[in-house]
């Protein structure tokens, strides 16, 4: 039997209205991406990075939301929000950047995030945007994203960011 047939999400812009659910929507995204965290960095390195990642993660999505210099759209899937994207455009060097994007866990594996990454780069190309970027992890579970945006063109530069803790023996 083939598989059924999702509906598409519907994308319109943000109201303010849709910031609270937005916010939770981010959290429970993100919380396998934290989780994936605290496997590659260790417990020790984690709590230091991320002590409360999600009243971090909370204020993040809650200040891109109400940014003027921001362009929030939200995807919805029987009139509920299932994911969102945040856009940027720079026009000082010409580049658009996707600066947060999240679908909820229920709604992952719908082609969600590929309509938003997708919608995104029609947005920069109509603004005549030159080079388009988006920013992710790469642990695994940043894994469905990296699909995502390798999928849409995107190229990525692997680069890696170290850490050690400094106010313990384990440096010596």
């Amino acid at each position: 039997m083939p598989d059924p047939v999702l509906p598409a999400p519907r994308l319109r812009a943000l109201t303010p209205a849709d910031v609270p659910a937005l916010v939770e929507l981010a959290l429970r995204a993100w919380a396998p991406v934290f989780e994936s965290f605290r496997e590659v960095l260790g417990e020790r390195v984690y709590r230091a990075v991320y002590p409360d990642w999600p009243t971090t993660q909370a204020r993040d999505v809650e200040a891109v939301c109400l940014d003027d210099a921001a362009d929030v759209w939200v995807a919805e899937l029987g009139g509920r929000p299932a994911g969102f994207v945040a856009l940027r455009i720079h026009p000082d060097d010409g580049t658009g950047e996707i600066d947060m994007l999240a679908v909820d866990p229920p709604a992952q594996r719908q082609g969600i995030g590929t309509a938003l990454t997708s919608f995104a780069l029609e947005r920069f190309h109509e603004a005549g945007v030159r080079l388009a970027v988006v920013g992710t992890g790469g642990d695994p579970g940043h894994a469905p994203a990296r699909r995502v945006y390798e999928r849409s063109g995107f190229v990525g530069l692997p680069l890696v960011r170290y850490y050690a803790r400094l106010d313990t023996d384990a440096h010596r």
